[in-house]
C-alpha cells in the first residue's frame, strides 16, 4: 500500500515527536552521587529529641523503603558499599486546625521529623550526601495526644524514608 505523502509526513511527525519525548526520560537512578547497584547499609539514627522510639522506626522505614524501592541493595552485617546514618534533631507539633465550637481546642496537628541524613562511601568515608530532611504527616487528636501521635508515627517516619531513598536515587533537585 503506498501512501500519499502527506501522511508519510504525519507519520514522520509523530514518531519524531514521540521519540523526543521519551528522549528526556531516564530509566533508574539519576544521582552522580551514588551509582545504581551499590549496597546501602543503614546505619543507626541518632536520637536528639526527648521522644523514645524515634530512630527504630525511622531506620525500619528507610530499610523497608529501600527494598520496596529496589534502586540499591540493602546490606546487612557491615557489607555496604554506602553507609547512610543520621540524626534526629527536631519533633515538632504544629496545630492545624481547632474544633468547631471551641477555637482552644486542637482537633488536628501536623507533626515534623527533622532529620540530617548523611551518606558515605564505606571505603574511603567521603561523604556522598549530607542534608536535612523533614518528614511530615497529620494527626487527627482523639481523646490522648500520645496515643495519637504513637499511631501516626509509622506514617512520620514512611514520608521521611521516601523522601531519603528518593534524594539517594535522584540526587538534589
Amino acid at each position: 500500500m503506498i501512501r500519499p505523502p502527506a501522511s508519510r509526513a504525519a507519520l514522520f511527525l509523530a514518531v519524531a515527536w514521540t521519540a523526543a519525548g521519551c528522549a528526556s526520560y531516564r530509566l533508574g537512578p539519576v544521582s552522580p552521587a551514588i551509582p545504581a547497584g551499590q549496597a546501602v547499609e543503614v546505619g543507626l539514627f541518632q536520637n536528639a529529641t526527648p521522644l523514645p522510639g524515634l530512630s527504630e522506626s525511622v531506620n525500619a522505614s528507610i530499610r523497608r523503603e529501600l527494598q520496596r524501592d529496589g534502586t540499591f541493595a540493602l546490606a546487612t552485617g557491615g557489607d555496604g558499599d554506602v553507609l547512610l546514618t543520621g540524626s534526629i534533631d527536631a519533633y515538632r507539633r504544629s496545630p492545624v486546625s481547632f474544633q468547631p465550637r471551641d477555637i482552644l481546642s486542637v482537633r488536628d496537628f501536623e507533626v515534623e521529623l527533622v532529620t540530617r541524613v548523611r551518606a558515605a562511601d564505606k571505603a574511603t568515608g567521603q561523604v556522598l550526601i549530607d542534608r536535612e530532611l523533614t518528614g511530615r504527616t497529620t494527626v487527627r487528636l482523639g481523646g490522648d495526644l500520645a496515643s495519637a501521635e504513637r499511631q501516626a508515627l509509622p506514617l512520620l517516619a514512611g514520608d521521611l524514608a521516601k523522601q531519603t531513598v528518593a534524594l539517594l536515587a535522584e540526587g538534589e533537585w
